[in-house]
């Protein structure tokens, strides 16, 4: 098995660092726990069924999910209990949305949809250039007002920053403040990081894992076109 610095002769790239902190404030990762690594680790092995892999993988959707919700603007409030008391809690500001980035980043939908039962998804298409490799958006379908809106948005895995860079592009030629994106994404590595930070630093980036190697069999392992 090839270690994570091994390059197959070829000249030794940059190494980044593997610390959040040196992406700055705005790229949080999950606390991992014996939960979360068993998670990961099942979604890496290449001898996970398609259905344990869509199980697990659902799990940890789940948890970036909630995780990212906590990334939302609240404001307090106070409601009635059943008993008559007043109790001071907190709600969501109004005007978030999510926008799931076609194909791998739709395997995230359901996860948002379980923690918000009437929140609007929109959709983003990118795609490189086969000759250039150029990434370029090709179909971007957004709610009318999602310029006024929170937007959380949906990439499981990010390898590069390319495809990503282009979505986060588009959704501010829509009027999307930078601020007021949050990435919701599985696995990203260090080159990714850095370009996305790098581009937009006022972009908050959730991720349950900052590693070299990502697991770019993602999509297909979980739509089952593997």
């Amino acid at each position: 098995m090839c270690s994570a610095n091994e390059n197959n002769g070829a000249t030794s790239p940059t190494v980044l660092s593997e610390n959040p902190s040196d992406y700055g404030s705005n790229l949080k990762i999950l606390d991992s726990n014996d939960q979360i690594k068993e998670l990961q680790t099942i979604i890496r092995d290449k001898n996970t069924t398609r259905s344990d892999f869509k199980f697990y993988a659902d799990r940890l959707i789940r948890l970036v999910i909630e995780e990212s919700l906590n990334q939302l603007p609240y404001s307090d409030c106070s409601v009635i209990t059943p008993t008559g008391a007043i109790y001071d809690g907190l709600r969501y500001r109004s005007g978030n949305c999510g926008v799931s980035i076609i194909r791998s980043g739709e395997a995230m939908e359901q996860g948002l949809r379980d923690c918000c039962r009437s929140i609007r998804i929109g959709k983003i298409l990118v795609e490189s250039d086969a000759e250039t490799h150029v990434a370029k958006v090709v179909y971007a379908r957004f709610p009318d007002d999602i310029a006024r809106r929170q937007v959380l948005l949906m990439y499981p895995i990010m390898a590069t920053g390319n495809t990503v860079i282009q979505a986060v592009s588009v959704l501010k030629d829509h009027g999307v403040k930078e601020n007021s994106i949050i990435l919701s994404n599985l696995f990203c590595t260090p080159v990714a990081a850095r370009m996305v930070v790098t581009a937009f630093p006022d972009l908050k980036i959730l991720t349950s894992e900052l590693h070299p190697i990502a697991p770019n069999h993602f999509g297909q392992k979980y739509f089952g076109t593997d």
